[in-house]
C-alpha cells in the first residue's frame, strides 16, 4: 500500500544534515559507513553522550567483558576480522570499532559529550529538531540543536546511566562492598576477597572465571540457572579459510558459516527443545567435577525462550573444577555484616559483592519525541520491517538479533536506510510514515525472551503486529533474502517535496 500525503504549512526550516545518528559505538560506526558508500554525499552527524566511541563496548570495563557473539559474525561485513580470537575480548572490539571509524573518516564526523534528550518532527518543514545537553570534558553543560530531515537512533536499548538492582533485605547492614558490573571501579582489589555474584547471565559468568585466579573464593549465587554452552575462542577452520582465500572473501565465508550454524542451532532449539535441552546438559556437564548437583545447570524454560550464555574454552567449568568457583542456587533471604543469608538458612560469607543483576531496557534511548507537536508513547507504535515505526517519520532505531549476533541484523538495517533515502529523492518525497493503519489485530512485544531484563520493560516497548511488514522475525537468512527484494513503498505513507524546498 502506497499513500501520497500533503503536509500542512509553509516550510519554513532547512535541515542542517540529512541524516543524524545517534550513538558511536558497534552500530552508529556501521550506519556512518554503508552511507559514506551507498549514498556519497549524504551530510551526517553522529552524536555520542560519552567521551569515547566504543558505545557497550567503552561502557563496561568489568574483568573478562568479552562478545557472547562470535566476532565474524559480531564485526562488520565489510571490514574483515583478523584477530585470532573468536569469542573477542572488550579492549580487542573497541579498538576494532576506532580502527575502522579511523580509517573511514567517520571519526572526524563524531560529536563527543552530546546527549540527546528530545527530538520534535515537523511535518511542515519535513526534519527532525533534535536537542542535545552536551558536556565538555571540564563538566560544562549546555543545549545544542540541530536538524535532520532523517534521525536514526543507534544506541541500543540498554540504559546506559544506570543498571538494573533490585532492593535487597538488609543490604545496609553489610560491612563489604557491593558492586555493579555497569559501574566498575578501576581501583577495585578482589585478591584474596570472597567474593560473591549475583546472577547467571552473560555477565556473571564472565565475571566468574576472570576473578577467580585473584579471588580467595568466587561464588555465583543465581535464582534460577541460566542455560551455558562452551565454544572454543579461536577457530583453526577460520585461520585456514584466511591463508587460501582473499580476506574479504575469507571473511565472508566464515561470517556466513557462523552465522548459519548458530541459526540452526536456533532453530533445533525450537523445534525439539526436549533433545536440544539434553544436548546442552550434557556439554556442560561433561567437564564438570564427580558429584557436581547438574540441577545448577538445568533450567526450567526451553531452550533459547533466553539468550544462551557463551563460555569460551569452558572457562567458566574449569574454575568450578580447579574449587575456584561454585554455583548456588537459592534466593536471598537477607544480607548483613559479613554476607547474605539465603531461605535455605545457609550462609555465604563474602567480602564484595556483585550484583550482576541485569540491565535496564529503554525505547529509543529515553529520547523524548514529538511529532508534530504530539508527544509519542513508545508503547502505541508497532515496529515495521525490523527498524521503523507506525506513525514516525523518517526515524528509525536500529535493533538487533536476540538469537544471534546484533551486527547481522543492524547492517541489513543500515543498508535499509541508505536506500530509503535514496527513494526520497529519487521519487520526490519529503518523507515516508510507515501507515498507523497498517497493523492489525493484538500487538506481541518486540523482543520475543522472557528474560527478565526484558519482561521489566515489556510495557514501555514498542510492539510488533502478527504479519509482515510488522513482524521483527529473529532470522537473519530470510531477512538477507528479503533486504535484496524488499518493496520500499509498501505499507508507507509518503509527502512530496514542494517546489522551492531543498534539503
Amino acid at each position: 500500500m502506497t499513500t501520497t500525503a500533503t503536509p500542512p504549512g509553509t516550510p519554513t526550516t532547512t535541515a542542517d544534515l540529512d541524516v543524524l545518528i545517534v550513538g558511536a559505538g558497534l552500530s552508529g560506526i556501521g550506519a556512518a559507513y554503508r552511507l559514506q558508500e551507498m549514498r556519497p554525499g549524504t551530510t551526517y552527524e553522529i552524536l555520542e553522550a560519552r567521551q569515547a566511541m566504543g558505545g557497550t563496548w567503552d561502557l563496561f570495563r568489568y574483568p573478562g567483558i568479552r562478545s557472547d557473539s562470535d566476532m565474524y559474525t559480531l564485526s562488520y561485513p565489510f571490514k574483515p576480522w583478523t584477530n585470532e580470537k573468536a569469542i573477542a575480548d572488550g579492549d580487542d572490539i573497541r579498538a576494532y570499532i576506532e580502527e575502522t571509524a579511523r580509517e573511514s573518516g567517520i571519526a572526524e564526523q563524531i560529536r563527543f559529550g552530546h546527549k540527546v534528550v528530545s527530538a520534535s518532527w515537523s511535518s511542515a518543514d519535513a526534519c527532525w529538531t533534535v536537542t542535545s545537553v552536551v558536556t565538555s570534558p571540564s563538566g560544562e553543560t549546555e543545549e545544542v540543536v540541530r536538524t535532520a530531515r532523517f534521525l536514526y537512533l543507534c544506541s541500543g536499548y540498554y540504559d546506559y546511566d544506570r543498571g538494573y538492582a533490585p532492593e535487597f533485605p538488609g543490604l545496609d547492614d553489610f560491612g563489604g562492598q557491593v558492586v555493579h558490573p555497569q559501574f566498575w571501579p578501576e581501583d577495585l582489589d578482589y585478591s584474596g576477597k570472597r567474593v560473591v555474584v549475583i546472577g547467571s547471565g552473560a555477565t556473571a559468568i564472565t565475571l566468574i572465571p576472570s576473578m577467580a585466579d585473584d579471588a580467595a573464593h568466587v561464588t555465583m549465587l543465581q535464582r534460577s540457572p541460566t542455560y551455558i554452552t562452551s565454544l572454543p575462542q579461536r577457530d583453526p577452520l577460520a585461520a585456514l579459510t584466511r591463508k587460501v582465500l582473499p580476506a574479504g572473501t575469507a571473511h565472508r565465508v566464515t561470517r556466513l558459516r557462523h552465522a548459519t550454524l548458530a541459526l540452526g542451532f536456533y532453530q533445533f532449539c525450537r523445534a525439539l527443545p526436549s533433545a536440544a535441552r539434553r544436548v546442552l546438559l550434557k556439554r556442560a556437564t561433561a567437564t564438570l567435577p564427580a558429584g557436581f548437583d547438574p540441577t545448577h545447570l538445568t533450567p526450567a524454560y526451553n531452550p533459547w525462550d533466553q539468550r544462551l550464555c557463551i563460555v569460551p574454552n569452558g572457562d567458566l567449568f574449569k574454575a568450578i573444577r580447579r574449587g575456584q568457583a561454585s554455583i548456588v542456587t537459592d534466593r536471598i533471604a537477607t544480607f548483613d555484616e559479613t554476607g547474605i543469608v539465603l531461605e535455605s538458612g545457609e550462609h555465604l560469607e563474602a567480602d564484595i559483592v556483585v550484583t550482576a543483576t541485569g540491565l535496564q531496557v529503554v525505547s529509543f534511548g529515553k529520547i523524548a519525541l514529538e511529532v508534530d507537536g504530539r508527544s509519542v508513547d513508545p508503547h502505541t507504535l508497532y515496529a515495521y520491517k525490523g527498524l521503523m515505526f507506525s506513525g514516525l517519520p523518517n526515524l528509525a532505531w536500529c535493533i538487533g538479533y536476540t538469537n544471534a549476533s546484533w551486527t547481522l541484523r543492524a547492517d541489513l538495517s543500515h543498508q535499509y536506510v541508505a536506500r530509503y533515502l535514496r527513494h526520497l529523492d529519487e521519487h520526490g518525497y519529503a518523507f515516508g510514515t510507515p501507515d498507523e493503519r497498517g497493523p492489525e489485530g493484538e500487538g506481541a512485544p518486540v523482543l520475543d525472551l522472557s528474560s527478565g531484563y526484558v519482561q521489566r520493560a515489556v510495557q514501555h516497548l514498542p510492539q510488533q503486529g502478527r504479519v509482515r511488514p510488522w513482524t521483527v522475525r529473529q532470522n537473519w537468512m530470510l531477512d538477507a533474502v528479503d533486504h535484496r527484494r524488499t518493496d520500499l513503498d509498501e505499507a508507507m505513507v509518503w509527502a512530496p517535496q514542494r517546489v522551492g524546498r531543498t534539503a
